[in-house]
């Protein structure tokens, strides 16, 4: 599921920690992917034309084995290195979310069913894809065609992201990829987000940083995992009527979930107060007489006052623009907010306060465990990355057309293609990436010029210095090229003859 709303907020205050990339200028990158979201990305996206899953003669589901070959392919062509994380058992906590999906799941096959009668072709493909599940054949069929490609496979001992994530904290990868935001929320200091997509997509590989994600927010990584479990997490469902934005100011106004939590459980004390002060009051007046209708309006007055005010409506509604009086702007917007008001006491609604926190407000859960989902973030069951060992061997190519083609019905001739390509890349030397040599600083804005005064030196000083920077520059550059290519044994020939000449010459 993720965490609802975080990239936004990331966007909105540290823009600079995401940035976007074209595949290719990852080359030289080694990256740990979630496999199990990988696997449902392949059973939601790699389908037929009519919208069901790919199969093979025998109607076996093969949408997640064409995706993990032909997409890991395309990983690997572009000098990228992958190891992929499959998950291990679920948490405790998690089987309460999971139990909520499944139902959710079970409802999407009914309304499928209705909707194969009565629907169109895009209501039935659109309940199928909600009702797509991984099961563990899918995760043993892609575990063997990753084994049999040559790259390495990682179970983990529960949740696959945070293994990801200790990996590349451990230095054994550059980044973890994954679709899923709570990766950073296990402390992955780099996050790439769709990296397993299609190439057709056309979408850029995006990069998270996590630091830089901290300093944009103005908070610590504690607080940064209580704001992920505050917006809805895995673990535990989000609080009605707490947005993103609504969630950042809570953990900045009160420090951190504890407060928050406090906080909220006073104001549901507070409503749940005044609701009971409301009851009992209202209880106490049924035992009093109702006036009755005549006494608080009689009903000719109010079929008049209705009828004059149709009148004044429809009078309103067919005169021209022209034929109306200017009114000054004061006096316009006092009439329509009057307006407004008649007709909203005129046409009362039933039940709620328009949108937003008025349909119920903030309601917090009465069983709400945010201490234990922070432990799973903050202390999560993962394999250390010392101990873990990533090899890329060759491709196993007489086992791969044994696999996909014999048992799963591909074409051969793709699959020895594909087998190649592997084949040359994985053993290919990487090309060492510039950055890996010097550190890249962002550019400084120049700060704008004064005009005139004492302005005006101050900027010809500047170009002078720069001028005599530039010089310098040059002169080590010369030096160094000089270091670099040191002059030809011509050239020392030459000298060592003039020498002698003018030897020569003096003894004469």
């Amino acid at each position: 599921m993720g965490i609802k709303g975080l990239t936004g907020l990331i966007s909105e205050h540290a823009p600079n920690a995401i940035k976007e990339h074209e595949i290719k200028t990852l080359f030289g990158r080694k990256v740990a992917i979630d496999a199990s979201m990988s696997i449902y990305q392949f059973l939601i996206a790699v389908r037929q034309r009519d919208g069901e899953m790919l199969t093979n003669d025998a109607g076996e589901t093969t949408s997640h084995l064409m995706g993990f070959f032909y997409r890991t392919i395309r990983i690997v062509e572009n000098g990228i290195k992958p190891a992929y994380v499959f998950d291990g058992k679920p948490p405790e906590l998690k089987k309460g979310v999971l139990s909520k999906r499944f139902a959710r799941r079970e409802e999407a096959k009914e309304e499928g069913e209705e909707a194969k009668e009565v629907g169109t072709a895009e209501d039935v493909d659109r309940f199928s894809r909600r009702t797509v599940k991984v099961t563990r054949q899918h995760n043993e069929e892609c575990v063997r065609l990753l084994k049999l490609m040559g790259i390495p496979v990682i179970t983990a001992p529960s949740e696959a992201e945070a293994q990801c994530a200790e990996l590349a904290r451990g230095g054994k990868v550059y980044a973890a990829g994954s679709e899923d935001m709570d990766t950073l929320t296990f402390n992955a200091p780099i996050l790439f987000r769709h990296l397993t997509f299609s190439e057709a997509k056309k979408q850029p590989i995006s990069e998270i940083n996590l630091k830089t994600a901290l300093e944009g927010l103005d908070m610590d990584m504690s607080q940064f995992i209580d704001l992920c479990i505050l917006l809805g997490c895995d673990y535990l469902e989000p609080i009605k009527g707490v947005g993103p934005k609504s969630a950042l100011k809570l953990i900045r106004e009160h420090g951190g979930l504890a407060g928050v939590v406090k906080h909220l459980r006073a104001k549901d004390a507070e409503k749940a107060a005044a609701a009971a002060a409301v009851a009992s009051s209202e209880s106490e007046d049924e035992d009093e007489p109702a006036p009755t209708s005549d006494v608080e309006r009689p009903d000719d007055e109010e079929e008049g006052d209705n009828d004059a005010k149709g009148e004044e409506d429809a009078e309103m509604a067919s005169g021209s623009e022209d034929e109306k009086p200017k009114k000054s702007k004061g006096k316009e917007k006092a009439s329509s907010s009057n307006a407004k008001g008649k007709g909203k006491d005129s046409k009362p609604k039933v039940g709620g306060k328009g949108k937003g926190k008025g349909k119920g407000g903030v309601s917090m859960p009465e069983e709400w465990p945010w201490e234990e989902a922070k432990r799973l973030f903050e202390k999560p069951d993962v394999t250390p990355a010392d101990q873990v060992e990533l090899e890329w061997g060759n491709p196993d190519i007489d086992g791969l057309v044994q696999f996909l083609v014999t048992e799963k019905g591909f074409n051969e001739e793709r699959v020895r293609k594909g087998a190649e390509k592997l084949q040359k890349f994985l053993n290919a030397k990487q090309q060492g990436r510039l950055d890996g040599f010097f550190a890249v600083k962002p550019k400084e804005k120049a700060e704008p010029a004064k005009k005139g005064g004492k302005g005006g030196k101050d900027e010809k000083g500047k170009k002078g210095t720069t001028k005599r920077k530039v010089r310098a520059d040059f002169r080590v550059r010369v030096v160094l090229g000089c270091l670099m290519f040191p002059p030809t044994n011509q050239g020392e020939d030459n000298d060592s003859g003039s020498k002698s000449k003018k030897a020569k010459t003096s003894k004469k």
